[in-house]
């Protein structure tokens, strides 16, 4: 069965991808307005998540990566699943650390984002040794050196 929203999710990324933030902040935006603060929470997730990407604000992009974080907190794996069979929640809380740390270093709040740090390395474990794994590892080790 497809999944409206994560494929209307997806058409927004490509857009970002190609190089069209605004077109991409513009889809993203809507579809917020379409499944709310309340909606599906990994609807929320992935759509919080890139919304972040497309903000020109750190504190914007903070609020919205902050979002994220409360979706997957609130998301269980079986909801997950049926988007795909191979997604466990415990393996975006990485990612989504990550960029906290990130948002929280280009506001200069350097302990917070120390803290997103060593939260996102505690779970890197949740993660395989692929492609993605070794991109979220890279960039934690270039999020480290910003922070010194």
């Amino acid at each position: 069965m497809t999944d409206d929203v994560m494929v209307a999710i997806d058409a927004g990324l490509r857009k970002h991808i190609a190089g069209d933030r605004a077109g991409a902040r513009d889809t993203f935006l809507a579809l917020w307005q379409e499944i709310g603060e309340d909606g599906d929470p990994l609807h929320r997730c992935a759509l919080a998540h890139h919304l972040a990407d497309v903000c020109d604000e750190p504190a914007e992009e903070l609020e919205w990566d902050l979002r994220a974080l409360a979706a997957a907190d609130s998301l269980t794996d079986e909801r997950a699943q049926q988007y795909h069979s191979t997604l466990a929640v415990r393996g975006f809380y990485p990612s989504l650390h990550l960029n906290l740390g990130e948002d929280y270093r280009k506001l200069g709040d350097l302990d917070a984002a120390r803290r997103h740090l060593a939260s996102a390395r505690e779970k890197l474990d949740a993660l395989g040794e692929d492609d993605y794994a070794a991109g979220i590892r890279a960039a934690l080790e270039g999020l480290a050196e910003r922070l010194g």
